[in-house]
């Protein structure tokens, strides 16, 4: 065998090493007192399932051809060989022993062999889209390059506003409406393009800024299928054609200042009034919250805290447009307010990265929505927890396409990079590790897009709620590992504003922040499932 000989036979046969062994420490995980006593093994257990969901789905890629199998058995080695890494040293709490991964212990020999990595430099093989999802990808690339990069380092480096007409080209090209409906002037049609049509347009876009390109679209995509799964006929014909054509903008109004991903625990409250709600309390990262003109805000209607999420209802809260630097809002009493007019106050929250969107803290005080927002109408009191979660679990999906956006950028910065920069009189491409560490980064990309792809057809069927929380977590801590190697290998150079890849680095670090933070979707989503799941 050659170093560049793939076998995918030996790759699957890896696969299922790992996951019965992930199988049979999942099962001790639940027989030694669960997550919640076993947080570090559960978290690293998530984390490594994770991984080889990934590496399952890359096998099916491998099977496309030579590069293909090449990058696939790269990967699964990769994989594996974090997952010894994880349980080397904590067998006893795993409920395994190391030894049983030792019949892969060849392949990993193979296929992270430094020689096998270097000879892979600068492959990064075809994404198989077809031709109608590889029209839609040219395109938002070809906005993305044309529209978004020329603006993104000033908006990055000013923290200034997204342009306006980086708004009305993407609106132009439909790029609001793609989740919504055919019926209500949007462009899906309830098949499996519009989950993977949106996960080909977010990375295109996140490859040309994170922060005004691909999240641009995420806010009005979570109110969307809010507004689709559970709103009345009234509410999405009213919302969603404005939502596809941009005429209104949304942001999402979730997160607390105490209360981050444990939404179940919120505090703001919405108490009835004459036609309507009463809004009060504080929201915090609420991203884009300025110059959106409505808020998909979660808000407690019934006062009894023990009931937790089954006492959340969602609310479509409308507002003018207010200033990036901050703004306060007024409502006129006569509106309906009970003679006591209603405020809102942006306090905004300056971030290392991710900027033009613009994060803020909300204070609502006597806020008034009228009843026709409450998502659902009155069927809905109560159950504004589940209609939000239909938003965020394809936010995950799509947040993983934005880390793929993102991890791309930095590859090829890199790539660049290092074909054009001599040390010790030789471009530092030519050094072995160098190029294993480009061959890594377009591996991991590479794997996790294939996989994203597959939880895009899940998900277009109903399923892949597991998969897409699973895809986001890996490839949000592995945009951090791709944008950081970016940096590094353009040495100095990656540490000055002068070069985008630095964007790219402090950009990637929110990824496993939001849309449910690492730690919380690994042990409260990801194992406590899989352990369910063994149950």
């Amino acid at each position: 065998m050659t170093h560049s000989s793939p076998d995918l036979g030996a790759a699957t046969a890896a696969v299922a090493l790992a996951e019965g062994a992930l199988d049979q420490a999942i099962r001790n995980l639940g027989d030694t007192g669960g997550i919640d006593a076993n947080q570090v093994v559960a978290y690293d257990i998530a984390h490594a399932a994770a991984a080889t969901a990934t590496a399952r789905a890359t096998l099916d890629y491998g099977a496309h051809g030579e590069v293909e199998a090449q990058i696939a058995c790269a990967f699964v080695a990769d994989a594996l060989g974090d997952l010894v890494g994880r349980l080397i040293g904590r067998e006893t709490q795993w409920g395994i022993e190391a030894v049983q991964l030792a019949p892969a212990g060849k392949f990993l020999n193979t296929y992270r062999a430094p020689d096998f990595l270097a000879e892979l430099c600068g492959k990064q093989g075809p994404r198989h889209l077809g031709e109608d999802f590889e029209l839609v990808r040219e395109t938002f690339h070809r906005f993305a390059e044309d529209k978004v990069r020329p603006q993104a380092e000033h908006v990055h480096r000013t923290n200034a506003d997204i342009p306006e007409e980086i708004i009305s080209g993407l609106a132009e090209l439909g790029g609001f409406g793609l989740s919504v409906p055919e019926a209500y002037e949007g462009f899906a049609t309830g098949g499996e393009s519009d989950y993977l049509g949106m996960v080909v347009a977010t990375e295109e876009l996140s490859w040309g800024s994170l922060g005004i390109g691909g999240s641009l679209i995420t806010r009005p995509e979570i109110l969307t299928r809010a507004l689709v799964y559970g709103g009345t006929e009234e509410q999405k014909r009213r919302w969603l054609p404005k939502l596809a054509s941009a005429e209104v903008l949304a942001a999402v109004a979730v997160t607390e200042p105490d209360f981050g991903s444990d939404v179940a625990g919120i505090m703001t409250s919405a108490t009835r009034a004459a036609g309507g709600w009463r809004i009060n309390g504080v929201k915090t990262w609420c991203t884009f919250a300025a110059r959106a003109d409505v808020l998909m805000l979660l808000a407690r209607t019934d006062p009894d805290r023990s009931l937790a999420h089954r006492g959340l209802s969602l609310f479509v809260v409308e507002k003018p447009e207010g200033d990036g630097r901050g703004f306060v809002f007024t409502q006129d009493p006569l509106e309906g307010t009970g003679g006591e007019p209603g405020r809102l106050e942006g306090r905004p929250i300056d971030t290392i990265g991710y900027r033009g969107m613009h994060s803020y803290e909300l204070a609502f005080e006597n806020w008034f929505v009228p009843d026709a927002n409450l998502v659902g109408g009155e069927e809905g009191v109560g159950k504004g927890f589940y209609l939000q979660m239909q938003g965020f679990e394809n936010g995950r999906l799509q947040t993983a396409a934005r880390a793929l956006g993102v991890m791309q950028a930095a590859y090829e910065a890199a790539y660049d990079y290092a074909m054009n920069r001599n040390v010790f009189g030789a471009p530092i491409l030519d050094y072995q590790l160098t190029r294993a560490n480009l061959t890594k980064m377009a591996v991991i990309i590479q794997a996790t897009r294939q996989f994203s792809y597959q939880v895009a057809r899940l998900m277009a069927n109903g399923e892949g709620a597991l998969e897409a929380s699973m895809v986001k977590a890996y490839v949000c801590r592995a945009a951090e590992w791709v944008t950081r190697e970016a940096v590094q290998i353009h040495g100095g150079m990656g540490y000055a504003e002068e070069y985008a890849v630095s964007r790219y680095f402090v950009d990637a670090r929110v990824l496993s922040i939001f849309e449910g933070a690492d730690e919380t979707l690994a042990l409260k989503v990801v194992a406590r499932r899989l352990v369910e799941q063994a149950g």
